[in-house]
């Protein structure tokens, strides 16, 4: 129920005048680029929510979602400093003002995959919503860079469960593709991983995870598809540069690049 309520709140303010929108619906309006998290979107969302910020300076959710697309700037534009210092320091604001706003505490922590913000991922999620379907989609994926594939694929078929028809539903298919591709199931891989492209067609990362078991299956010419389409979403692709801005598990990562280099993608 709540991305449909969520949804239909959207609607709602997108019939507002412009300059009669407040904090919250400047938030809303900027959620689904937010979500979409690629650099064109993201830098829409800044737009709005910067002016969220200028209304309320401690709304924990602009925050959060300003963290989160500091963050994707930072993921899907090469790493930069300068984006990765303003999205930690977005979310230690939001963790800040934002005790009892789940949703803003659980975008605020997916930007400290690397530990930068808190050390205990599964503690500090479970602390924050053990119900809510954004935290495990979020844990999912943190967990299946990790390294840990068991808790990749519960917690991203939990969140699943909880939230079907979820706009983060692709992240839960993609922490259950890498998941199963740590355990060598190259085709329960590539089944998750077409879920998670049909959930989010224009986001790129879903593409690469496809690629990958593909290419393992000897499936080339779609594992080359899949990984053409990643690149024309995201031109500066590069794949060592996702795994070291997600902090992905070395053996992981190894396990990961013949196969994508075999697919097509720069390295």
């Amino acid at each position: 129920m709540q991305p449909s309520l969520r949804s239909a709140e959207i609607e709602r303010v997108k019939h507002k005048r412009p300059d009669s929108l407040d904090a919250y619906d400047l938030v809303l309006k900027a959620q689904h680029d937010v979500y979409a998290q690629m650099q064109e979107n993201v830098t829409r969302a800044l737009v709005l929510l910067k002016r969220a910020l200028e209304l309320d300076p401690h709304y924990a959710l602009a925050l959060g979602f300003t963290a989160m697309c500091h963050h994707t700037l930072y993921l899907r534009g090469g790493l930069g400093e300068k984006d990765r210092q303003a999205s930690v320091r977005h979310a230690q604001a939001a963790l800040l003002h934002g005790q009892d706003d789940a949703l803003a505490l659980t975008c605020a922590f997916c930007i400290g995959m690397d530990g930068t913000i808190v050390p205990a991922p599964s503690l500090f999620l479970r602390a924050i919503s053990p119900s809510s379907a954004l935290t495990y989609f979020l844990g999912s994926v943190m967990f299946a860079w990790g390294g840990d594939a068991v808790r990749g694929i519960e917690w991203g078929e939990r969140g699943v469960r909880l939230s079907p028809f979820d706009p983060w539903r692709a992240s839960g298919h993609i922490a259950i593709a890498l998941g199963h591709f740590q355990q060598g199931d190259f085709d329960a891989s590539a089944t998750a991983a077409r879920k998670a492209v049909q959930s989010r067609p224009g986001f790129s990362i879903c593409y690469l995870i496809l690629a990958a078991p593909l290419a393992k299956l000897g499936r080339i010419q779609e594992a080359k598809n899949a990984a053409a389409r990643a690149v024309e979403l995201q031109p500066a692709l590069r794949f060592s540069q996702q795994f070291a801005g997600v902090d992905c598990d070395p053996a992981l990562a190894v396990a990961l690049r013949e196969p994508l280099l075999a697919a097509g993608l720069p390295e």
